[in-house]
């Protein structure tokens, strides 16, 4: 096992502070392929009314629905393979190389599902390759965030948590990207205008931000980290061998984190399928959502490496435990504009405030030599498991119960699996 330490650390000579010039460069050159990647997620869930109808076509709008959402979640089985895949290339030839090959295939799945003629022009071929655009969006991803995150903790020891913060900050920006565009397009356009090619516009954005990316990604160096560590020839093999465990630790404290996300994700489309209002409400409440995730979570990630990272996180999981359903509650009997947006921004604080300090926490549980490989297949087996299949989850939970507040309670369970997480994570490191 390894040794734990959830306590912020001083700079090795290998590791020293950056200018702040630097230290921008390299949060971009990380960020970057995370936000392609959650500007297409946030891009896809908020218009998965649209996408429902122009890919999965049946005689009940529901069921269209849940085959959209269903499509989402599929694409989230192959995260771990190309975490496994993806995250022990970054561990045997570099950060670098890893991210280069993730946004290069991020770049195809995003111009698929801009272009991708629907089922009404070629049939079942709609579908299928909407279904092969978002598990190749899945294996590119599922190496991007372990290797990202190592690269930027990597750099400077001193501000692991500010640094990797920026991960999800990052998701914030595409939130509010992709929030915009769906609030913009569903007040401007004509619904017949939106099912038709509206819905297509963020996608074609998209492929903008791919090949700066790739620009950004070409001209940075590797970690002196990972450059003076002794490379495995077979971290996947080390991994399930010595930090078992750890992988399972990881895993739990990755839930609280992707399950509010994901419920965010979905929020646009509760707002119209269970509480009758616009879809525009739930777009503008998710762009205050966005707004919370970009500023708030470097604010923790900064607190974090101050006063450790599983002090601030435990807090935050009680305030969800204790919290989320009073909220959703209240959102029910009262389901205004106002309303939506207090309980949105509320849940978005939840997930920035734990957040923040999480990559940090994660790159502390494994070694240098098998990083990569250990925090992409715990990520992407947490994210997986309990964020991609939650919009299908909480949609079935409602339509088999019957209640509103099934996505609360899903995220109550969640929130207890993480506060188990972080107890047992604070005792092994001895943190406060």
């Amino acid at each position: 096992m390894s040794a734990i330490s959830t306590h912020p650390e001083t700079a090795s000579p290998s590791s020293a502070p950056h200018s702040r010039r630097d230290t921008t460069r390299l949060v971009l050159a990380a960020s970057i392929g995370n936000a392609l990647e959650w500007f297409d997620l946030t891009a896809y869930g908020y218009f998965a009314v649209q996408i429902s109808k122009e890919f999965f076509p049946s005689g009940s709008d529901a069921v269209s629905l849940l085959l959209a959402f269903g499509t989402f979640g599929v694409s989230y089985l192959v995260r771990p393979v190309g975490a496994i895949v993806l995250g022990a290339y970054a561990d045997k030839a570099g950060r670098k190389a890893s991210l280069l090959v993730s946004i290069m295939l991020m770049m195809i799945g995003t111009f698929i599902m801009a272009f991708w003629p629907n089922y009404n022009t070629i049939g079942l071929a709609a579908p299928i390759g909407i279904l092969c655009a978002r598990l190749m969006q899945g294996f590119s991803v599922g190496g991007e965030f372990g290797s990202s995150t190592a690269f930027l903790v990597e750099h400077d020891a001193s501000r692991k948590g500010f640094l990797s913060s920026f991960q999800f900050s990052s998701q914030g920006v595409s939130n509010l990207l992709g929030s915009l565009f769906g609030l913009i397009l569903s007040v401007s356009l004509a619904a017949s205008d939106l099912q038709a090619w509206g819905w297509r516009t963020p996608f074609l954005f998209g492929l903008l931000i791919g090949p700066v990316g790739l620009y950004i990604r070409r001209r940075i160096d590797e970690t002196p980290e990972f450059v003076e560590t002794k490379v495995t020839r077979a971290p996947v093999k080390e991994l399930f061998a010595s930090h078992k465990f750890d992988l399972l630790l990881a895993i739990g404290a990755v839930t609280l984190s992707t399950a509010t996300n994901y419920l965010i994700v979905y929020m646009p489309t509760y707002a119209l399928k269970s509480l009758g209002l616009p879809q525009s409400i739930g777009f503008l409440a998710a762009v205050v959502a966005a707004l919370v995730l970009t500023f708030v979570a470097p604010l923790t990630g900064h607190w974090s490496d101050k006063v450790g990272r599983t002090s601030i996180m435990f807090v935050v999981a009680v305030a969800a435990l204790f919290t989320i359903l009073p909220t959703f509650m209240f959102l029910n009997g009262h389901p205004t504009a106002a309303v939506m947006i207090a309980a949105l921004a509320w849940i978005a604080i939840i997930k920035a405030g734990y957040a923040g300090a999480l990559p940090a926490l994660m790159a502390e549980i494994f070694p240098t030599q098998i990083r990569g490989t250990g925090m992409s297949l715990a990520y992407n087996i947490a994210v997986t498991i309990f964020g991609g299949f939650s919009p299908l989850i909480n949609s079935s939970l409602i339509q088999l119960t019957g209640s509103n507040l099934s996505p609360a309670f899903y995220i109550m369970m969640i929130a207890l699996l993480s506060l188990v997480t972080l107890v047992i994570l604070r005792r092994r490191g001895a943190a406060s």
